[in-house]
């Protein structure tokens, strides 16, 4: 995660309040758009948006992988 850029606040909020979108195989995507204002790998970006994949077990959801898009 920390590699991609996201960290596990934004991930959780991600889940707790971003869009939710139905996936392949059963999944879920949530995404939000924070802002950032800062830069990554040597280029300035305004904004990031987080996906998270994950599945649904009971309580439980088990993140499968994060995809991090900087805009």
């Amino acid at each position: 995660m920390q590699e991609r850029g996201a960290s596990e606040e934004e991930i959780q909020s991600a889940i707790e309040n971003g869009r939710v979108i139905p996936a392949k195989f059963g999944r879920k995507t949530y995404g939000m758009t924070f802002p950032y204002g800062r830069h990554w790998q040597e280029q300035f970006y305004e904004n990031k948006h987080i996906e998270v994949y994950g599945v649904e077990e009971g309580d439980d959801i088990i993140v499968v992988t994060v995809v991090v898009k900087y805009f």
